[in-house]
């Protein structure tokens, strides 16, 4: 049965003992995890380290195996409905853009509004105009993405999935497919919707974009999280030597 959504004062992501297996090799060890409404949380760790499986559990990319996530009140099982009702309220940013090559910026911005949400080609052009301004590409929306470079297609994958209006916006290292000079105009982007308040999760390597965007950075390794603070106490007093030489590490390269 479909759940009704959470009160406000939940938590509006609650992962409890979570597990996730591939074949004999478990990449999910017992993750206790939960993002407060508006709250925006940076997940970094060394490649391998679960990291990304555990954001991609959030929408249901990935299935766990052991534990329960809850997302916006409803939780992750094996009713498509309810995983249905979790991705209209998730957009999700991977590192590959994903664009339709055949289709305009703007025709890739309304095609979900319109064959999911029912949105008229009106309103979903409207809505994907406002977007496209928002993340600053505005003049693009009647290119086609091999026509624009890799920051801009990022910007309109970003402006893709804020047209279904989520309430949750997950990230998977937005800018590591990216040239060094095209990884700020993505950041700033971000950087925007975090002071609009908007619930984010993001996996990244970009330690500036933690310090100045994220209420509480999560380290992890090895499956499983080892410490998380707030920034000023996540970079200047970590707790655990895989921490510490983690972030000796990435802030040497």
């Amino acid at each position: 049965m479909e759940q009704a959504p959470a009160e406000t004062s939940a938590p509006i992501i609650q992962m409890s003992g979570v597990t996730k297996w591939y074949g004999d090799v478990q990449v999910l060890k017992d993750i206790n995890f939960t993002v407060a409404r508006g709250e925006r949380v940076v997940i970094c760790g060394p490649s391998g380290s679960g990291k990304s499986t555990m954001i991609r559990c959030i929408n249901r990319l990935e299935e766990h195996r052991d534990g329960r996530i809850m997302v916006n009140g409803v939780e992750l099982d094996h009713s498509t409905r309810n995983v249905d009702v979790v991705r209209r309220d998730v957009g999700m940013v991977f590192q590959q853009f994903n664009l339709f090559p055949h289709l305009t910026v703007l025709q890739n911005l309304t095609i979900a509004p319109r064959k999911i949400r029912g949105a008229t080609r009106q309103e979903a052009d409207e809505v994907a105009r406002y977007f496209l301004e928002r993340v600053r590409i505005s003049e693009q929306a009647d290119k086609y993405p091999s026509q624009l470079s890799g920051g801009q297609q990022q910007r309109v994958a970003i402006a893709r999935a804020l047209c279904m209006k989520p309430q949750i916006m997950l990230f998977d290292e937005p800018t590591s497919a990216l040239d060094p000079e095209m990884i700020q105009e993505v950041l700033d982007v971000m950087v925007g919707l975090a002071r609009e308040g908007m619930t984010m999760v993001c996996v990244t390597h970009e330690m500036g974009f933690a310090r100045t965007v994220a209420d509480r950075v999560v380290f992890m390794d090895a499956g499983r999280i080892i410490e998380e603070g707030a920034p000023v106490d996540f970079f200047s007093d970590p707790k655990q030597d895989r921490t510490r030489a983690f972030l000796k590490q990435i802030m040497h390269r």
